[in-house]
């Protein structure tokens, strides 16, 4: 299982997400051990310092809530850090999507923010499967017509980040099963080693996490084991 380390950006800063409030959301170091500033070149130095990552997953929230966007501090991340990878959520819909010329970026495209039907994806592109108190955020077409899926598919449950309240694994189970073909990654309120052990049992490939890192209920010998062991 890829362990994937999440940064939400607001307003040029780092924030700490908590169940999908964002006019609520504060920056990252008051909430942080990782850190002391929520600049992300920070944020990064405090992620890289626990453990080697190779794979970022960014949201840029400016950009989700149509409150400008974060590109110019965006551009300049993956000039200064080539050898990393990012996969970036900035709102756009399927119809406008305007990609970052960098071979370490890569597209998310949340459900929250596509109002027209599903139409047919490029594997270039990550999928964010979003879902608000259990229900499908995005035109429902998205949800329903898996034939149209990228292979990778993030499970996004927006009121559980940050939350500490455990990630919907039966959600993300029933999706498992019905897919079997595809890669799913969980996001949204795992807790701890337990989670993790618990969501790679179940064949989840990939987790996003963020508060769990930074109140270092994870540790590196952890994310070691989660990473390299064949089974747990």
């Amino acid at each position: 299982m890829q362990i994937i380390p999440v940064i939400d950006l607001k307003d040029g800063v780092v924030v700490h997400a908590v169940r999908g409030e964002r006019s609520r959301y504060q920056p990252i170091h008051l909430h942080s051990q990782l850190t002391r500033h929520s600049d992300i070149a920070a944020v990064l130095a405090g992620f890289l310092h626990l453990y080697p990552f190779r794979l970022f997953y960014i949201a840029d929230l400016n950009a989700i809530t149509g409150q400008g966007d974060n590109r110019p501090l965006l551009t300049q991340l993956l000039t200064d850090y080539p050898a990393l990878n990012f996969w970036i959520d900035d709102g756009s819909p399927l119809t406008q999507i305007n990609p970052l010329p960098f071979p370490n970026y890569k597209t998310v495209l949340g459900t929250e923010s596509q109002p027209a039907p599903v139409q047919p994806l490029s594997n270039e592109y990550i999928l964010s499967l979003d879902f608000k108190q259990q229900q499908p955020a995005g035109h429902l077409s998205w949800f329903t017509q898996a034939r149209f899926w990228p292979e990778q598919i993030i499970v996004m449950t927006l009121n559980r980040v940050g939350g500490k309240c455990g990630p919907d694994f039966e959600k993300l189970a029933a999706l498992r099963t019905a897919h079997p073909d595809k890669r799913f990654v969980a996001a949204g309120g795992i807790r701890d080693g337990n989670d993790l052990k618990r969501l790679k049992a179940m064949g989840i490939s990939a987790a996003l996490l963020a508060t769990a890192l930074h109140e270092q209920a994870i540790d590196s010998t952890l994310l070691d084991e989660i990473a390299n062991s064949g089974c747990v």
